[in-house]
């Protein structure tokens, strides 16, 4: 029997069985998750457990209790390797008890064996713990990578999607040693990147383990998934040293839409915060939560609509998205209540009567075109959200609109109106661009 033994017990995280566990035990109970989504794949940072243990705690509770195979996907740090590489272990230890390796997948990748990259490297060794902790019987492939293509691990990771007992973890720190603040600004950006899967601008020093990363990213984009935040920090927010810090994020994948997820699972948060900024901007008192789930620190754009006996009474929104969802949904709901200009403000007699309804926008899509009717045919009424632009003209319709205007003719033509073009208008400088939006 091969067995690969912990070398970072006693510096990562607890060398004794109890003592681990009772830590554990205390990271677990005090991240719990925001949600009762169940994913198969998160990225988790793996420093020291006192650094991000709270991290990868609250991402490893999303995990589907059903999987069998968890496949760990880090970077190398001691070792200088090209591509990626496996061991031929056949267990690996932690004080909690060993977890075996399914070498019959290992098998079945053509990548080389490479032991020796894995004897001090920490990347992997870190997740073990939480791993035994949570999926007891679980099987691990681990697997280390250095100078790699990302989309040779989104292959991996696609042919094994499909499987419903395969899980995946993509191990990575963010940013490394900057001041707390500089720390902030960069990991910021690079959530940025992951949550609206833009590999192109993605740099290797955003994260160490940016191959791993880009490749799920991929894997989201081609999927229509989602990497939902779980939490965003550093290790000042431990240490309280702000002069050297280290950025760790958590993420989960969620099946779909960013908005599909919030609508399932903060709907009625949602609403609340709409409900909580009109009654401010009344001057009914501001109590805004001061904490909410992290999704809600991602950048979004949404728009606010109030209705009373059916009727329009305010509508406010964002097209692109410029600051976080929770910031937005509370400037909208404020502006869509007192600050549309085709209604007076509405009043403190009027609130019980006000329906609110919050669309959210998912990232525009510019549509490619040269004839008008080409951008007709490009159009799916009732699903597309349609923004066109020429110069300094711009309109927007969200999908509602097609209940009124369901010829894509009339819905264009209005939109241009709208926009201030005559009905007629078309030019080669003219720009369309779709999107999609969850409405609750």
């Amino acid at each position: 029997m091969n067995i690969k033994y912990e070398n970072t017990a006693g510096t990562f995280y607890p060398k004794s069985k109890d003592e681990l566990d009772t830590f554990l035990f205390f990271l677990l109970n005090k991240n719990t998750p925001d949600s009762e989504y169940k994913t198969r794949a998160i990225i988790v940072p793996h420093a020291g457990y006192i650094f991000s243990g709270f991290v990868a705690a609250k991402c490893y509770q999303y995990i589907d209790k059903s999987v069998k195979n968890i496949f760990i996907f880090a970077p190398s740090h001691y070792a200088r390797i090209f591509g990626c590489v496996k061991s031929d272990y056949n267990e690996f230890n932690t004080p909690l008890g060993k977890i075996s390796v399914n070498n019959d997948i290992l098998r079945e990748l053509d990548i080389e064996k490479n032991n020796q990259a894995f004897e001090k490297e920490h990347s992997i060794e870190v997740q073990l713990p939480f791993i035994k902790k949570i999926l007891p019987n679980a099987q691990i492939i681990p697997i280390l990578y250095g100078c790699e293509d990302y989309q040779n691990i989104t292959k991996i990771i696609d042919k094994y999607w499909n499987n419903k007992e395969n899980a995946f973890i993509i191990s990575s720190d963010l940013s490394h040693f900057y001041p707390a603040k500089e720390t902030e600004k960069i990991d910021s950006y690079t959530a940025n990147l992951i949550e609206n899967n833009e590999i192109r601008n993605f740099e290797a020093e955003m994260a160490c383990g940016a191959v791993g990363i880009c490749a799920i990213m991929n894997f989201a984009k081609e999927k229509g998934y989602s990497l939902i935040r779980t939490k965003l920090t550093n290790s000042s927010e431990s240490t309280g040293d702000t002069s050297r810090a280290v950025g760790y994020g958590g993420w989960i994948l969620y099946e779909g839409l960013k908005g599909e997820y919030i609508k399932n699972y903060h709907n009625e948060f949602v609403l609340k915060l709409c409900q909580k900024s009109i009654e401010g901007g009344l001057h009914l008192g501001n109590s805004l939560p001061e904490k909410y789930p992290d999704v809600f620190n991602e950048s979004g754009a949404t728009f606010v609509t109030l209705e009373k006996n059916g009727n329009l009474r305010g509508c406010i929104g964002s097209i692109i998205a410029h600051r976080s969802i929770f910031k937005d949904i509370i400037k909208n709901a404020h502006s869509a209540a007192f600050s549309d200009p085709r209604f007076t403000p509405i009043t403190i007699d009027e609130l019980d009567d006000i329906e609110i309804s919050v669309s959210i926008l998912s990232k525009p899509q510019k549509i490619d075109f040269s004839t008008e009717k080409e951008l007709l045919d490009k159009l799916t009424p009732k699903k597309d959200g349609l923004i066109i632009r020429d110069g300094n003209y711009q309109a927007v319709y969200l999908p509602d609109v097609w209940e009124l205007l369901p010829d894509k003719s009339e819905f264009l033509n209005s939109l241009k109106q709208k926009a201030g073009l005559p009905k007629n208008y078309f030019s080669e400088s003219f720009e369309a661009f779709k999107f999609y939006t969850t409405k609750i």
